[in-house]
């Protein structure tokens, strides 16, 4: 019987234009038109300041005015569809891809994806990263049929543009400067132990990462790598992944699934 209050309620919230729900009252009017342009300009601000906390580089790029004014019209158009608050703005990159005021700004969208990987590491599930050691001791005829198990915290994210400089930049990582808008840059984002890691992958090193998720074997996955770019080394990735803390095991088969942002 509350379904269609609730739902008219939480559709006025998001839409300055709506009226007062019917059935709403206060002690002062028998519709309270004041109150509730408060609470919902209350809702919108706490959406924003979400967004905010969420995509502190975004913000830094574009200014804090520029980032409520699209935070604002990102959350009158798409409220949360989940109870955790941190996971709001999981698709504010591709809202902000068609914001036609940040057009200019190609490298963006990107920047966002790489500060939505680096809140789901934070909050993914514990896992001890795969000690170097155990690879190592393995018999060399059995390692192009290995297969790997990414760390649950372990997510990839691809650009034509230098979003980990880009972010490091906006997050206090290192000095501003100068870019080259098209070195193109992909991302491992890892969480082995309590620090979010972001840093730029090698040459192939993202094709490589994203076959494993998918459960290749060694072999296949360094094959999908070379065929990616042709300067792919196999044994600086896989050091640097066992180094990182990228890889949380070794797989008795391919059910190890993965994921790309």
């Amino acid at each position: 019987m509350f379904a269609p209050l609730q739902n008219s309620f939480a559709a006025a919230l998001l839409d300055s234009d709506r009226p007062v729900p019917k059935g709403l009252t206060s002690h002062a009017a028998s519709v309270p038109t004041k109150r509730f342009a408060v609470y919902r300009n209350n809702v919108v601000v706490s959406l924003i300041d979400a967004l905010r906390r969420r995509f502190p580089a975004v913000e830094r790029i574009v200014g804090e005015e520029f980032f409520a004014g699209m935070a604002r019209v990102y959350a009158t158009a798409h409220p949360p569809r989940s109870k955790l608050l941190v996971e709001y703005g999981d698709d504010f990159s591709d809202f902000i891809e068609r914001f036609s005021p940040a057009a200019d700004l190609c490298y963006l969208p990107d920047v966002a994806r790489l500060e939505a990987a680096r809140t789901r590491a934070h909050h993914a599930a514990d896992a001890e990263p795969l000690a170097a050691g155990r690879v190592a001791a393995l018999h060399e005829a059995s390692l192009p049929s290995l297969r790997l198990v990414l760390h649950p915290s372990a997510e990839v994210v691809r650009s034509r543009h230098p979003i980990v400089t880009v972010w490091a930049m906006n997050a206090g990582e290192m000095p501003l400067g100068p870019i080259a808008e098209d070195a193109a840059e992909d991302a491992l984002v890892v969480r082995p132990c309590f620090t979010v890691q972001v840093r730029a992958l090698p040459p192939g090193g993202a094709a490589f990462v994203l076959a494993i998720a998918r459960g290749a074997t060694l072999c296949e996955a360094a094959e999908a790598a070379a065929a990616d770019d042709g300067r792919f080394d196999l044994s600086s990735n896989l050091a640097g992944l066992l180094g990182g803390g990228a890889l949380a095991g070794i797989a008795p088969d391919n059910t190890k699934k993965g994921f790309e942002s």
